[in-house]
């Protein structure tokens, strides 16, 4: 390494050089210089009479700059359903914080849900400043849904300020694709205050003597800590330290950590990092293990489409037995019953593929993916009341209600309730009694969602009834009532339908 004294020599002149520096004086800007135009208006407009036939002025038609702001989203409202106003009338601050904070975890209808708020084009609140974009983001990478993340920053201009940009490079980062990023840091250094992030990147695109440079003013002038500087050296000049112990990992590392951890041959395992963190075992790269561990992760969170966890679920055949090779033999085995048509070999798979789903928390996942395809079977028995109840967890709920395999109670109470008319002369437990009263004709809407409607402030009524829901998962009855209500009147007659089938259908740990 150079020396301190000529380190420090060399990073002030890189940290001193500036582009800015190098351009004419602002008064060289031949505009200035030159002499202001002359408008060229005919006399005779000039003299022309005012044409007002009244003292009276025009109508003025007043819209606030808000307003016309371009939506930001990725699914259009057409088909989400929610208006692009969405957001208007509520303070940024409180909305941001109940879209970080809304609880969805067990709730696949919330977390549907949660998905298609974050997605959804709409407009940003008055006065936002960046607020509530900023919080679809953070949720999103909370979720594990990093692609989304992406994409939605990249619709909305990831450049455009430093708070944008942070959370693009985390989120290229970990799904591979730094490229952009860098390049982006690379033309515009003010974009990020991280200096590692500008070694990195450097290094990233090629300039290894720009990168080395950096480093070395970065250690002169204690601009990183010690860990940093060990980590950003081995990742420069990884022939130095070959055969040397590893270095230890950090208990909670940035993305930026991550990647270079893997970069200098010691990956870190994803399974006790945040969610986010599993989008980086979904690579080529990563052993098919660690890619099944991820995607039953991600699916888990609804980050993940239930079809590319069952294209990794069939691509090969198991490489051992117990945990999840025993889940991947149970779908394999359901998956080719299904195709033959054979209801004696589906009746003979389906309780084990039940199981597998439920031990692994991928019920929601496995009835979308296979309840259209069972409904053409014809079962009797245990294996009629599980394609039953997979049918009513999934998108076909409706269609289900009309065949019940028997003609109990529960199994009738099941059926009015996904024809959303539950019958409260069925309920018999104080779930199904709370839900019932949810879906009576009189129910009315909440006070506090009927005053944020009342203000025109959907997004936030809908994530307050979120909020209330889950307690109402918890054992709260009233709260399961009320937001249930709270859901029909606001036009979710879908969730309300399946949140109340899941309450009751899966089982909550």
């Amino acid at each position: 390494m150079p020396t301190k004294t000529a380190a420090l020599v060399l990073g002030g002149l890189l940290l001193t050089t500036s582009p800015v520096l190098a351009r004419d004086p602002l008064t060289a800007i031949d505009w200035l210089k030159a002499a202001p135009p002359v408008a060229n208006i005919p006399p005779t407009l000039l003299q022309e009479p005012p044409v007002a036939q009244s003292a009276h002025g025009p109508d003025i038609t007043v819209t606030p700059l808000e307003r016309l702001l371009p939506p930001i989203g990725l699914v259009p409202e057409s088909r989400t359903g929610l208006p692009a106003t969405l957001w208007q009338g509520s303070p940024p601050e409180q909305l941001a914080t109940l879209i970080r904070e809304v609880p969805v975890s067990d709730l696949p209808a919330m977390q549907s849900l949660l998905m298609t708020l974050l997605l959804t084009e709409a407009r940003p609140p008055f006065r936002d400043d960046d607020q509530i974009l900023l919080a679809r983001l953070d949720r999103l990478r909370e979720i594990g849904a990093t692609d989304p993340a992406q994409a939605l920053v990249q619709e909305a201009g990831p450049t455009e300020n430093a708070q944008r940009f942070d959370r693009w490079f985390d989120v290229t980062l970990l799904n591979g694709d730094e490229e952009r990023s860098c390049a982006a840091l690379t033309a515009d250094p003010y974009l990020m205050q991280d200096y590692a992030a500008r070694i990195f990147c450097a290094a990233r695109r090629g300039d290894w003597p720009t990168a080395a440079l950096m480093l070395e003013t970065a250690h002169a002038l204690a601009l990183l800590g010690k860990t940093q500087i060990a980590l950003l050296d081995r990742f420069l000049n990884p022939d130095l330290y070959e055969g040397m112990p590893p270095l230890p990992s950090p208990s909670a590392p940035t993305p930026l950590e991550f990647r270079m951890f893997e970069a200098i041959g010691e990956p870190m395992p994803t399974r006790s990092l945040p969610r986010a963190f599993a989008s980086a075992d979904l690579r080529d790269i990563a052993g098919w293990k660690a890619q099944l561990e991820a995607a039953e992760r991600l699916t888990r969170s609804r980050a993940m489409n239930p079809n590319q966890l069952l294209g990794l679920f069939t691509a090969r055949r198991p490489a051992a037995s117990g945990g999840i090779w025993d889940r991947v033999a149970a779908v394999q085995r359901f998956d080719t019953a299904l195709s033959t048509g054979s209801a004696d070999a589906v009746r003979k798979t389906l309780p084990a593929f039940w199981a597998a789903a439920q031990a692994a928390g991928l019920e929601m996942a496995m009835a979308d993916l296979f309840a259209p395809r069972l409904a053409g079977i014809k079962l009797d028995g245990k294996a009629a009341m599980i394609a039953w109840r997979l049918r009513l967890l999934s998108a076909d709920y409706e269609t289900a209600a009309a065949t019940p395999p028997n003609d109990s109670r529960h199994s009738r109470f099941l059926a009015s309730l996904a024809e959303g008319q539950p019958a409260a002369e069925l309920a018999n437990t104080s779930q199904e009694q709370a839900i019932a009263t949810g879906f009576a004709p009189d129910s009315t809407l909440p006070a506090a969602q009927k005053l944020l409607l009342d203000q025109g402030r959907l997004g936030e009524a809908i994530l307050v009834t979120m909020k209330s829901f889950s307690h109402g998962a918890d054992g709260n009855l009233e709260a399961a009532t009320q937001s249930l209500a709270a859901f029909r009147h606001m036009g979710l007659e879908d969730t309300a339908r399946r949140a109340a089938l899941q309450l009751l259908l899966l089982p909550r740990g």
